[in-house]
């Protein structure tokens, strides 16, 4: 008995680009599926590859899907703008208990989180057909009652209580309606609670770690064009803020010099003076890996190191914490002890009207500044060549000395004794020698 040949599947990329395009988050096609999001980001990374009646499931999926966008662009559809769609921003990894801090640990609690070491093995044995089976109940179990409890992947709501839901389709799309400034502030309210938390987690500095955030989002207000066509506008911003919050300009700055207040609860005081001893790479990658929850390839391409650096400076963090927090070794543990700290702080964030106009502030600030060094550059070199010379003038040869008669010296600047020796003749009265009379005795 032969079998029949296995459902042709696209090539990975256009796994994720179909997913994508449907604005479904892996959780979501996770739970149509009947698998976890661990094994649809392994299977759109490329890493593995769906076997059995999930295979078959996946590519009826895909294939629905790429009708549907096939049915899309014969319409004509409005323009979007995507302004949290990618890999990094909006789908379940990122938005994890650093964005609400009453969620799970994202799908981690399935046994399915991703070590360094297994992730970039190709031969991993995540996807073999007795694990998805039993991996798929619980965690599409999981999935729903996330979703009915509100506790689970963040599909259109909003980011935290009081951070303002985002209303209308996905948080990863705006619709063509919408304007920049309201492009941007949906960006900005649904992302801006949970990158301060992580910039706080990076630095220990509340303040330092607000004004990062609001920095980064300024920068990508004046490159809002650019931002707003990128895929993962939030992993941009998260990298800018990382970048200045990490920066070590700000030890130089007199505000670092005098310390904030530590955390009230003696567990997260030493968990954060644990993890500001880390060097700042390792901080970084542990808090993009373990906190926020990117996989192992984003977190390198992230920090901008390759994925057998990334995995040993995460492997090189975790040892560090366990040594001083044994109970931390496990990284579920961990990924929610972070998630305590950082939502344990009171951590706002401006407005986004506050961010914008400090941004176009900012800018005019430094157009302003160019304008008026462009205009002094122009006057110095005006005024140079007013008074430069117009002609060569040598230089004046020394005298040489004639049939042994020595060359006339012009007087030239008086020595430290000869000034002095003047000054002592000018202030003396000068008497001469007596005048003598003639007498006749």
């Amino acid at each position: 008995m032969t079998r029949s040949p296995a459902t042709p599947l696209p090539p990975p990329k256009a796994r994720r680009r179909l997913r994508e395009n449907a604005a479904l988050t892996q959780a979501q096609l996770a739970a149509r599926v009947g698998v976890t999001h661990e094994t649809v980001r392994a299977w759109e990374s490329g890493r593995t590859t769906p076997r059995g009646r999930k295979r078959e499931a996946y590519a009826k999926l895909l294939s629905t899907l790429a009708e549907e966008a096939a049915s899309r662009q014969a319409e004509p559809v409005p323009v979007v703008v995507a302004v949290g769609a990618g890999p990094g921003a909006l789908s379940d990894e990122a938005t994890d208990s650093l964005v609400l801090p009453a969620k799970p640990l994202d799908g981690r609690e399935s046994g399915a989180s991703e070590e360094p070491g297994a992730s970039s093995e190709p031969g991993a044995s995540e996807e073999s057909g007795a694990s998805e089976e039993s991996g798929a109940s619980g965690a599409g179990a999981g999935a729903e009652s996330g979703a009915d409890s509100g506790t689970g992947a963040v599909s259109g709501a909003g980011a935290e209580p009081g951070a303002g839901p985002l209303t209308g389709p996905e948080p990863g799309l705006a619709p063509a309606g919408m304007t920049p400034a309201q492009a941007f502030d949906a960006l900005y309210e649904f992302s801006a609670p949970a990158l301060v938390r992580q910039a706080y987690l990076l630095t220990g500095r509340r303040e330092l770690a607000r004004e990062s955030v609001e920095r980064a989002f300024q920068s990508a207000w004046e490159r809002w064009p650019e931002v707003a066509r990128d895929r993962d506008p939030v992993g941009w911003v998260r990298a800018t803020a990382y970048e200045y919050a990490l920066s070590p300009w700000q030890r130089f700055r007199l505000r670092h010099r005098h310390p904030e207040p530590p955390p009230a609860d003696p567990g997260d005081r030493t968990l954060l003076n644990t993890l500001l001893r880390l060097p700042p790479p390792r901080r970084r990658t542990l808090v993009l890996y373990d906190g926020v929850g990117l996989g192992l390839p984003e977190t390198a391409a992230e920090t901008e190191a390759s994925t057998p650096t990334a995995a040993n400076r995460l492997l090189r963090a975790r040892e560090a914490l366990a040594d001083r927090l044994p109970e931390l070794a496990d990284p579920q543990v961990l990924h929610r002890r972070l998630a305590e700290v950082a939502s344990a702080e009171r951590l706002r964030a401006a407005r986004p009207p506050t961010v914008r106009r400090g941004s176009e502030r900012r800018a005019r600030y430094l157009t302003r500044a160019a304008i008026a060094f462009t205009v002094a550059l122009i006057g110095t070199t005006a005024l140079t060549l007013r008074t430069a010379p117009t002609h060569y003038e040598p230089p004046v040869s020394p005298g040489e000395t004639v049939r042994g008669v020595p060359p006339r010296v012009a007087p030239g600047a008086l020595s430290d004794e000869q000034l002095e020796l003047r000054q002592k003749l000018r202030d003396q009265l000068q008497h001469g020698p007596e005048r003598l009379t003639p007498r006749l005795d």
